[in-house]
Protein backbone atom coordinates (compact mmCIF):
# COMPACT_ATOMS: atom_id res chain seq x y z
CA UNK A 1 0.00 0.00 0.00
CA UNK A 2 2.83 2.37 0.86
CA UNK A 3 4.35 1.92 -2.62
CA UNK A 4 1.01 2.73 -4.25
CA UNK A 5 0.58 5.87 -2.16
CA UNK A 6 4.10 7.01 -3.07
CA UNK A 7 3.31 6.47 -6.76
CA UNK A 8 0.07 8.45 -6.68
CA UNK A 9 1.30 11.05 -4.19
CA UNK A 10 2.74 13.44 -6.78
CA UNK A 11 -0.47 13.26 -8.84
CA UNK A 12 -2.56 14.12 -5.80
CA UNK A 13 -0.89 17.55 -5.67
CA UNK A 14 -2.36 18.31 -9.11
CA UNK A 15 -5.88 16.94 -8.73
CA UNK A 16 -8.96 18.20 -6.98
CA UNK A 17 -10.57 14.79 -6.65
CA UNK A 18 -9.96 11.06 -6.54
CA UNK A 19 -12.32 8.48 -8.03
CA UNK A 20 -12.23 4.82 -7.07
CA UNK A 21 -14.21 2.37 -9.17
CA UNK A 22 -14.42 -1.33 -10.05
CA UNK A 23 -14.05 -4.12 -10.00
CA UNK A 24 -15.94 -3.83 -6.77
CA UNK A 25 -13.94 -1.77 -4.23
CA UNK A 26 -15.80 -3.20 -1.23
CA UNK A 27 -14.80 -6.75 -2.14
CA UNK A 28 -11.48 -5.69 -0.62
CA UNK A 29 -12.87 -3.51 2.17
CA UNK A 30 -9.77 -3.54 4.45
CA UNK A 31 -7.46 -2.60 1.56
CA UNK A 32 -9.93 0.06 0.41
CA UNK A 33 -9.99 1.58 3.88
CA UNK A 34 -6.17 1.61 4.04
CA UNK A 35 -6.02 3.28 0.63
CA UNK A 36 -8.60 5.90 1.59
CA UNK A 37 -6.84 6.67 4.88
CA UNK A 38 -3.56 7.07 3.01
CA UNK A 39 -5.12 9.37 0.42
CA UNK A 40 -6.71 11.47 3.19
CA UNK A 41 -3.29 11.96 4.77
CA UNK A 42 -1.85 13.18 1.45
CA UNK A 43 -4.59 15.48 0.18
CA UNK A 44 -7.77 17.38 0.93
CA UNK A 45 -9.16 16.39 -2.48
CA UNK A 46 -12.67 14.99 -2.64
CA UNK A 47 -13.11 11.22 -2.90
CA UNK A 48 -15.82 9.60 -5.02
CA UNK A 49 -16.30 5.83 -4.86
CA UNK A 50 -18.38 3.73 -7.23
CA UNK A 51 -19.87 0.50 -5.91
CA UNK A 52 -22.21 -1.98 -7.52
CA UNK A 53 -23.54 -2.88 -4.09
CA UNK A 54 -26.66 -1.39 -2.58
CA UNK A 55 -25.88 1.60 -0.37
CA UNK A 56 -27.98 0.08 2.42
CA UNK A 57 -25.54 -2.86 2.49
CA UNK A 58 -22.57 -0.52 2.90
CA UNK A 59 -23.79 1.82 5.65
CA UNK A 60 -21.80 0.01 8.34
CA UNK A 61 -18.53 -0.19 6.37
CA UNK A 62 -15.93 1.77 8.35
CA UNK A 63 -14.68 3.60 5.24
CA UNK A 64 -18.21 4.98 4.83
CA UNK A 65 -18.92 5.74 8.48
CA UNK A 66 -15.50 7.32 9.11
CA UNK A 67 -16.07 9.95 6.42
CA UNK A 68 -13.24 8.67 4.25
CA UNK A 69 -15.56 8.83 1.23
CA UNK A 70 -17.20 12.13 0.31
CA UNK A 71 -19.68 10.80 -2.21
CA UNK A 72 -20.68 7.36 -3.38
CA UNK A 73 -22.44 6.15 -6.48
CA UNK A 74 -23.98 2.82 -5.61
CA UNK A 75 -26.46 0.17 -6.67
CA UNK A 76 -25.92 -2.53 -9.29
CA UNK A 77 -25.38 -1.41 -12.88
CA UNK A 78 -28.33 -2.49 -15.03
CA UNK A 79 -27.61 -2.84 -18.71
CA UNK A 80 -31.31 -2.57 -19.60
CA UNK A 81 -31.89 0.54 -17.48
CA UNK A 82 -31.71 3.92 -19.26
CA UNK A 83 -28.50 5.95 -18.95
CA UNK A 84 -29.64 9.56 -18.65
CA UNK A 85 -28.07 10.69 -15.36
CA UNK A 86 -24.68 12.37 -15.17
CA UNK A 87 -21.86 10.23 -13.71
CA UNK A 88 -24.01 7.10 -13.62
CA UNK A 89 -23.89 4.04 -15.81
CA UNK A 90 -27.60 3.29 -15.38
CA UNK A 91 -30.50 5.33 -14.03
CA UNK A 92 -31.20 2.97 -11.15
CA UNK A 93 -27.89 3.96 -9.55
CA UNK A 94 -27.87 6.35 -6.62
CA UNK A 95 -25.62 9.24 -5.61
CA UNK A 96 -25.17 9.61 -1.84
CA UNK A 97 -23.39 12.54 -0.21
CA UNK A 98 -21.50 11.33 2.85
CA UNK A 99 -19.61 14.47 3.87
CA UNK A 100 -20.32 18.20 3.48
CA UNK A 101 -17.53 18.31 0.87
CA UNK A 102 -19.30 15.56 -1.05
CA UNK A 103 -22.54 17.56 -1.08
CA UNK A 104 -20.72 20.75 -2.12
CA UNK A 105 -18.77 19.16 -4.97
CA UNK A 106 -21.19 16.53 -6.23
CA UNK A 107 -24.57 18.06 -5.36
CA UNK A 108 -24.69 20.10 -8.58
CA UNK A 109 -23.73 16.95 -10.54
CA UNK A 110 -26.70 14.91 -9.32
CA UNK A 111 -28.70 15.69 -12.45
CA UNK A 112 -29.64 14.60 -15.93
CA UNK A 113 -26.68 14.28 -18.29
CA UNK A 114 -26.25 16.83 -21.04
CA UNK A 115 -24.57 16.21 -24.39
CA UNK A 116 -21.53 18.22 -23.23
CA UNK A 117 -21.09 15.77 -20.31
CA UNK A 118 -20.35 12.84 -22.61
CA UNK A 119 -16.59 12.95 -22.98
CA UNK A 120 -13.68 10.67 -22.34
CA UNK A 121 -10.13 11.41 -21.26
CA UNK A 122 -7.55 9.70 -23.48
CA UNK A 123 -4.18 8.69 -22.04
CA UNK A 124 -1.20 6.89 -23.56
CA UNK A 125 1.31 4.89 -21.56
CA UNK A 126 4.97 4.37 -22.43
CA UNK A 127 4.17 1.08 -24.20
CA UNK A 128 1.72 2.76 -26.58
CA UNK A 129 -1.37 1.44 -24.82
CA UNK A 130 -4.28 3.88 -24.96
CA UNK A 131 -6.44 4.32 -21.86
CA UNK A 132 -9.86 5.93 -21.84
CA UNK A 133 -11.38 7.28 -18.64
CA UNK A 134 -14.92 8.47 -18.23
CA UNK A 135 -18.42 7.19 -18.68
CA UNK A 136 -19.18 6.68 -22.35
CA UNK A 137 -22.73 6.60 -23.59
CA UNK A 138 -24.24 3.23 -24.40
CA UNK A 139 -22.80 1.93 -27.63
CA UNK A 140 -20.06 4.61 -27.85
CA UNK A 141 -17.25 2.07 -27.55
CA UNK A 142 -18.80 -0.17 -30.21
CA UNK A 143 -19.09 2.84 -32.55
CA UNK A 144 -15.47 3.78 -31.82
CA UNK A 145 -14.41 0.20 -32.55
CA UNK A 146 -16.12 0.26 -35.96
CA UNK A 147 -14.59 3.63 -36.86
CA UNK A 148 -11.09 2.49 -35.89
CA UNK A 149 -11.38 -0.83 -37.70
CA UNK A 150 -12.42 1.00 -40.87
CA UNK A 151 -9.03 2.76 -40.60
CA UNK A 152 -7.10 -0.46 -39.95
CA UNK A 153 -6.74 -0.05 -36.17
CA UNK A 154 -8.21 -2.56 -33.77
CA UNK A 155 -9.78 -1.92 -30.40
CA UNK A 156 -10.33 -4.32 -27.53
CA UNK A 157 -12.92 -3.27 -25.00
CA UNK A 158 -14.50 -4.62 -21.86
CA UNK A 159 -17.85 -3.01 -22.67
CA UNK A 160 -20.71 -5.44 -22.32
CA UNK A 161 -22.21 -6.58 -25.59
CA UNK A 162 -25.75 -5.33 -26.09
Amino acid sequence: MDELLVRVGSWLEECDGVTISGGEPFEQAPALEMLLRGIRKLTKANILVYSGKRFSALTEESSVTAGLIDCMISEPFELDSPQTRYLMGSDNQRMTFITPLGRKVFGPLNRQAEDSDRRLDVMFDEDGVVWLAGIPGRGDMARLQVLLEEKGTYLRTTEAKA
